[in-house]
């Protein structure tokens, strides 16, 4: 028999409210300290890393316009050797040959040259047999020219004394008028004849140097001729004229050549110059007599722009560079060369480096303050390879983020976690 309930009633000790007050009130200074923080942040549209952006400081400094380009290293003097003539080709050398100045490197054996050559020598010795006969003939005639005038002279005299001898008879009446006249008569045609005499001796003379003359100068024609033609057959010794090594051999020993094939060419180890491609955008931007900064076999050296094409091959213009002699060891035909033209150095200018925000338009950047980055407007200036000049919007010190902004769809702020 239950008799009451007093054995199964727990007595219950009320809880104190003192610790659900305090929690209550923790909650609400954790929730104003929160809304506290985020109403002093400024508004920020999207969130991105941090460590995942690339950051640069502007500074203020030297600014060198330059173009990055690559090319290869060419002999500035690398001559062909052509054949003089047509024939059949001997070389004397091969391809990786050292050679010097002067040596023979080919010779071609032409015969139709050295037919043309005896038959010239063959007419130069007729020539000069005719010139030594026609010598002779000039003496002879000028012997018999000789003794008619002094026989002319030995009847002038005689006529002349005659006279005289008859101009004293005819005082002495020893002989008549007649003869007297006849003795004048005699006298004046003997005068004449020496006179014609002289005269034509004279111009026989004439005569015989002028057709002595001309056939000289056919002698001295013809020897041109045969030198031109020995000048020709000294030519088939074709010699190196540079020293250096033989490039490339164009054709083979014993071939059968034309005139003005090319045989070989020739590299001059002295003098090397490097030839770069510059794209077709910097076309204008360049100029003959800018430095260039060259970087072969991890040596660096400075060197000029020399000549710049003026023709645009595939969207490349090429340019050479000449660089000191010796300036760089070990180097070699077509070696790869990496260069870096200096346009224009800028002094004294604000800066940041170049990175993929100005895939953007160059226009804008993100200026870090803090964990926020804002969208502000700039101008930049002069670029070069590695960084570029801002004209406004930026100053020394400021912190900006370079990398691409495709992320950041146009958002006015970024925060950075």
């Amino acid at each position: 028999m239950i008799q009451d309930t007093s054995k199964q009633d727990v007595v219950v000790k009320p809880k104190r409210r003192t610790k659900l007050w305090i929690l209550s009130l923790a909650s609400v200074f954790v929730l104003g300290g929160l809304g506290y923080v985020l109403a002093s942040s400024p508004a920020a549209d999207i969130s991105i890393e941090r460590e995942s952006l690339k950051v640069h400081t502007v500074s203020k400094g030297n600014l060198v316009r330059d173009i990055i380009t690559t090319g290869k290293i060419i002999a500035a003097n690398a001559p062909q050797v052509y054949s003089p003539e047509q024939g059949y080709v001997s070389l004397n050398v091969m391809a990786g040959d050292f050679i010097s100045e002067g040596d023979i490197v080919a010779i071609v054996e032409s015969p139709e040259l050295q037919s043309a050559l005896k038959q010239e020598q063959l007419v130069l010795a007729s020539l000069r047999s005719d010139l030594a006969r026609q010598e002779l003939d000039v003496r002879r005639q000028t012997l018999l020219l000789n003794k008619q005038a002094d026989l002319a002279k030995v009847e002038l005299d005689a006529a002349i004394r005659e006279d005289k001898r008859a101009a004293l008879s005819i005082k002495n009446n020893l002989i008549s008028q007649i003869d007297f006249e006849k003795a004048q008569d005699d006298l004046a045609r003997a005068q004449v004849t020496h006179k014609h005499a002289m005269s034509e001796i004279e111009l026989a003379e004439d005569t015989l140097a002028f057709e002595l003359q001309t056939t000289k100068e056919k002698v001295s024609r013809q020897m041109l001729v045969v030198q031109e033609l020995e000048r020709q057959l000294d030519n088939l010794h074709i010699k190196a004229s540079v020293s250096g090594v033989v490039g490339n051999v164009l054709t083979t020993p014993n071939a059968l050549v034309d005139k003005n094939e090319p045989l070989m060419t020739l590299v001059d180890l002295s003098a090397y110059e490097a030839q770069l491609s510059v794209a077709e955008s910097y076309a204008g931007d360049i100029g003959i007599g800018m430095d260039v900064e060259l970087t072969v076999n991890g040596q660096t050296i400075m060197g000029k722009l020399a000549s710049i094409s003026p023709e645009v091959v595939e969207r490349q213009v090429t340019a050479r560079v000449r660089f000191p002699e010796n300036s760089i060891q070990s180097i070699r035909q077509n070696q790869q060369v990496s260069a870096r033209i200096l346009l224009e150095n800028k002094t004294g200018v604000l800066k940041v480096a170049r990175g993929s925000f100005l895939q953007a338009g160059g226009n804008t950047a993100y200026l870090i303050r803090g964990d926020i980055a804002q969208k502000i407007a700039i101008q930049i200036g002069a670029t070069s390879m590695r960084e570029v000049e801002i004209l406004e919007g930026l100053q020394e010190g400021d912190e900006i983020i370079t990398s691409n902004y495709d992320r950041f769809k146009q958002a006015p702020s970024v925060l950075l976690r």
